[in-house]
């Protein structure tokens, strides 16, 4: 899981809500500390077991120069409450959550990181009100995201969370699974990777309000998820492929050949592994920024050139 180094607010940063006609949504905003909104809203959706926090180190640096940043909870997560319904948390289902928010809020980028990335991809595939067949869309950028299933490490990791969770659909049932999870494994783990106190109580108040179900769908789908990269490319919609050097969920290797179906803009950020915006947020902000910058200031055929 994403492991936020603070909690603080940055400066032009507030916890608040947007509401769509898929339903509401615990939101960050971050707007520039001077001057208008005068460039593209940017959307940003979370991974697996993660949040909105996750990017509370970057939203300022993108935000600064006049553009509005939203950062999620996407259903089920954290702050945003999600029903015991698993089709509540198919890729479509939150592809469609994703894609409604983009339209109420007007964002013409959308991020994903790691599972998000999914979801942001079946944001722009939508069949009901298509993004990019719309036009609403100026780029995609997927951090730390994959083509497809997840594999290696991070796979085992989900099959035991899976096996720990057992074949129970009750929902009550779930939560004490989980609970039990986290209490016997996932926190002292964290506690001995030297997390502060503060940060660890967020880990568990995160950890404990996601809905279980979501959770379990959530992990069965990276484990098992189409490939859909030819799809998204056909879209024609500018897309960035950004990664830290050391990830250890999808491979480097992967990532690239992803970013080389798509015609996409890449970037491989040093000193960051699976999590760029909180490891190396200035240099991952940095890069984000003459993205989309340059999506809004010169044609997409060169933008999408890969570097």
């Amino acid at each position: 899981m994403s492991t936020p180094t603070s909690l603080d607010l940055p400066t032009g940063v507030r916890r608040t809500t947007v509401s769509c006609e898929r339903g509401t949504f615990a939101v960050l905003e971050a707007y520039p500390e001077a001057g208008a909104c005068e460039l593209g809203t940017a959307l940003l959706v979370p991974g697996y077991t993660g949040s909105k926090e996750d990017f509370l180190l970057v939203l300022a640096a993108l935000a600064d120069g006049g553009r509005r940043v939203i950062a999620i909870d996407q259903r089920g997560q954290y702050q945003t409450p999600g029903p015991d319904d698993p089709a509540a948390y198919d890729l479509a289902a939150l592809g469609a959550d994703v894609a409604a928010l983009a339209r109420a809020t007007g964002a013409t980028h959308l991020l994903g990181h790691s599972f998000g990335g999914l979801v942001a991809r079946e944001a722009a595939l939508a069949d009901e009100g298509d993004l990019a067949g719309l036009g609403q869309l100026a780029s995609i950028t997927l951090m730390s995201s994959g083509p497809g299933t997840l594999a290696g490490a991070r796979a085992t990791e989900l099959r035991l969370f899976l096996g720990g969770i057992g074949d129970t659909s009750d929902a009550g049932e779930l939560r004490a699974k989980v609970s039990e999870i986290w209490h016997e494994s996932l926190k002292p783990q964290a506690i001995a990777s030297g997390v502060a106190a503060p940060l660890i109580e967020f880990l568990q108040d995160r950890m404990l309000a996601n809905n279980p179900t979501g959770l379990v769908m959530m992990a069965r789908q990276l484990l098992a998820t189409d490939d859909r990269t030819a799809d998204l490319a056909a879209q024609g919609v500018p897309v960035f492929v950004l990664y830290g050097e050391d990830d250890n969920a999808w491979a480097t290797d992967i990532q690239e050949d992803m970013a080389r179906r798509l015609g996409a803009r890449r970037a491989c950020i040093p000193g960051a592994a699976h999590s760029p915006a909180v490891e190396a947020p200035a240099t991952t902000a940095h890069a984000l920024k003459d993205f989309w910058d340059a999506t809004e200031g010169i044609t997409a055929a060169v933008v999408t050139a890969t570097s």
